[in-house]
């Protein structure tokens, strides 16, 4: 017997917005205020290499192709620039669920 279980779609409470990504050809410029994020965080060193406990090389790879239109900054950004983010909640396959409070 085969057991299917369907999930709701309805995003968790709290999120504003539920941002689609998408692919892109060359990786988008993360800012340097996400640097400094990323680099209080540790997950960027000095020289500005990526290193994010838990994630793969080629993971990172594929997540610096990828960008999202965001909702709060109205413009295309990078999905690491996203991840960092005080608004990022969650990624479920292939979507962003954003609490889309002002930054």
């Amino acid at each position: 017997m085969l057991l299917i279980m369907i999930m709701s779609e309805a995003p968790p409470e709290g999120i504003k917005y539920v941002v689609p990504i998408k692919q892109v050809e060359k990786p988008v410029k993360i800012t340097d205020q996400a640097k400094a994020e990323l680099q209080s965080s540790g997950m960027m060193d000095e020289k500005g290499k990526l290193k994010m406990k838990g994630v793969s090389p080629k993971m990172l790879k594929r997540m610096k192709l990828e960008a999202v239109d965001c909702p709060v900054l109205s413009m295309e950004i990078g999905f690491l620039q996203c991840y960092v983010c005080k608004n990022f909640f969650s990624r479920p396959m292939g979507k962003v669920y954003c609490k889309g409070n002002p930054l």
